[in-house]
């Protein structure tokens, strides 16, 4: 297992979110449209092996339950046949036991949806705010300053990053680079932002 840190963003602040029409564990298809009354949106790629990803459900459970306005979405793109623990019934059983229990879990077979956002790791957050019905990036990096899965969190930068998206105001920080697992590419299915990056 590598930890990747995320530095070469493929979206920039105020760029509209990418389309996606994905299965969630409910069985339900969703698009970005279904969280059109929502102003905020957390979009996580994260799965359900890597021990990066599994310390930050609390968290993601956590802002899904405190922040009425703010939906939080989790789609797994990791290839499922060389990692079973990621397969699409194994997040539906997440969800059933209440590991995972925020607004959608979704699936990302084909794996263009992470390719399109320009994710990296699991977890990589992209945080959206509303604007006028479009998704535009607000912010991009780590949930907290846990950099490792045995470390607690002393800030909780995202949550901070929420309220002031939920606020109508800009956030002013920086980006700060998400710490995970690199996303399980099916062999071949690497975009050229993952093929260009230095190996560890």
């Amino acid at each position: 297992m590598v930890a990747l840190d995320t530095d070469d963003y493929r979206l920039e602040r105020g760029d509209e979110a990418p389309e996606f029409e994905l299965t969630g564990t409910d069985g339900a298809e969703y698009s970005l449209a279904d969280f059109e009354d929502f102003d905020a949106l957390l979009v996580v790629f994260t799965c359900n092996h890597c021990p990066y990803a599994k310390a930050k459900m609390n968290e993601l459970n956590h802002l899904a339950e405190t922040y009425d306005d703010l939906a939080v979405v989790g789609i797994n793109p990791n290839d499922a046949e060389e990692y079973p623990d990621d397969s699409f019934d194994r997040m539906q059983e997440l969800v059933d036991d209440g590991t995972v229990a925020y607004d959608a879990y979704l699936r990302d077979g084909s794996q263009d949806v992470a390719a399109a956002y320009g994710a990296v790791c699991t977890p990589d957050p992209f945080l959206f705010a509303n604007d006028g019905g479009t998704f535009r990036l607000a912010y991009h990096g780590r949930i907290d300053n846990a950099l490792n899965p045995d470390d607690e969190p002393t800030e909780y930068e995202m949550r901070e990053y929420v309220e002031t998206v939920l606020a109508g105001e800009d956030v002013d920080a920086e980006d700060k680079p998400s710490r995970g697992c690199s996303i399980k590419w099916k062999a071949g299915n690497e975009p050229e932002y993952f093929e260009a990056r230095p190996r560890s």
